[in-house]
């Protein structure tokens, strides 16, 4: 018997409808629930959106309601505290977004009397059971353990939480051979140059969007990067062949106030647009691959390291806090492969 349900908003209550082709004995059970009652304009059943309702109609979604009144407070209490803390708006948006979810399972609940079990309950019953990806769990998790901690002075036992084991993906890396070839591939000298910029420095996306041409220290041949992730500033090395790149591209464009603006002066590049010209590079290269532009910092990093270049100085150039996130490198590089031999060759 084929049926469907979704969530509601009928006479203003949160509702579950269920849908079905005719059929007596699945109405027979439906009517023997509480309060369940027939929509002609709906064509459908419907019935009280609550959690035994939702396991028993397998309800996914939860982004159709608001969270409580009192929740939607709390939540715009805690983005306030995490702006008071400069996490960035990019963090509060994630963390607001992952507690509301929460707060929407749990919104007939006061949340007060929201306790650790109940968050087992929801990683078992919505998370793990619509095969929600592991991250998307972590920033649930995340959100609410640092909600409780901070705002409701309640400890949230993660270790309790059964959480999968995250993929091992390795990072994507072109050859030196692709790099060239892509970063040759504009006429263009300022997409040439930010798409240079990007590999030779290691940068991320938002790191090079944020320069500013005073951050470009020629006298020492270094960029300096501020507020880079985690709050943090760091200097790399500025390659004298880019130096170059940025004379003669600062003289054509001459910027106000980043060191690349998009199309109105003083704004900064958007991220899309050099998303686009890394797009058409691949396109006239004959690339099939599926890049970004963080394959050029995975990029610059591994051949650093195939070069000899020491993890530990890696690390610093990346801006990484932890070794073990520069030590996924040494698991694509190929330098020490390409000295093992194959026993197929001595067949």
């Amino acid at each position: 018997m084929k049926w469907s349900s979704k969530l509601i908003k009928h006479k203003q209550e949160n509702r579950i409808a269920v849908f079905f082709e005719k059929n007596t004995e699945l109405i027979k059970r439906i009517k023997k629930l509480a309060d369940a009652k027939w929509s002609t304009s709906l064509a459908a059943w419907h019935l009280p959106d609550t959690e035994e309702n939702r396991k028993r109609f397998k309800i996914l979604a939860t982004s159709n309601f608001s969270p409580s009144e009192e929740a939607i407070l709390e939540i715009e209490k805690f983005k306030q505290w995490l702006r008071s803390k400069r996490y960035s708006e990019s963090t509060i948006k994630t963390y607001s977004e992952a507690l509301k979810s929460f707060m929407i399972f749990y919104r007939e609940k006061p949340i007060a009397e929201i306790t650790n079990e109940d968050v087992i309950i929801y990683n078992n019953e919505y998370i793990l059971k619509n095969n929600l990806s592991a991250s998307y769990q972590n920033q649930i998790v995340n959100s609410i353990k640092l909600f409780f901690k901070t705002m409701k002075n309640k400890k949230i036992d993660i270790e309790r939480i059964h959480r999968p084991k995250r993929a091992k993906i390795l990072p994507n890396v072109l050859s030196k051979e692709e790099v060239k070839l892509l970063l040759n591939a504009h006429s263009n000298i300022k997409h040439k140059t930010m798409l240079s910029l990007l590999y030779s420095c290691g940068l991320r996306c938002g790191e090079l969007l944020a320069l500013k041409p005073v951050h470009i220290d020629s006298k020492r041949n270094i960029v300096l990067l501020k507020n880079a992730k985690g709050k943090k500033d760091r200097i790399v090395p500025l390659s004298a062949k880019i130096l170059e790149m940025l004379r003669e591209y600062y003289k054509i464009y001459k910027p106000s106030n980043y060191l690349f603006e998009g199309q109105t002066k003083g704004e900064a590049y958007e991220s899309r647009s050099l998303q686009l010209v890394l797009k058409q590079a691949l396109q006239k290269t004959g690339n099939t691959k599926p890049a970004t532009l963080h394959w050029l910092r995975h990029s610059f990093a591994t051949h650093l390291l195939e070069s000899g270049t020491d993890l530990r100085y890696i690390q610093e150039l990346l801006g990484h806090s932890s070794s073990k996130t520069t030590e996924i490198y040494t698991h694509v590089s190929t330098k020490s492969l390409q000295h093992i031999r194959s026993p197929f060759d001595d067949l």
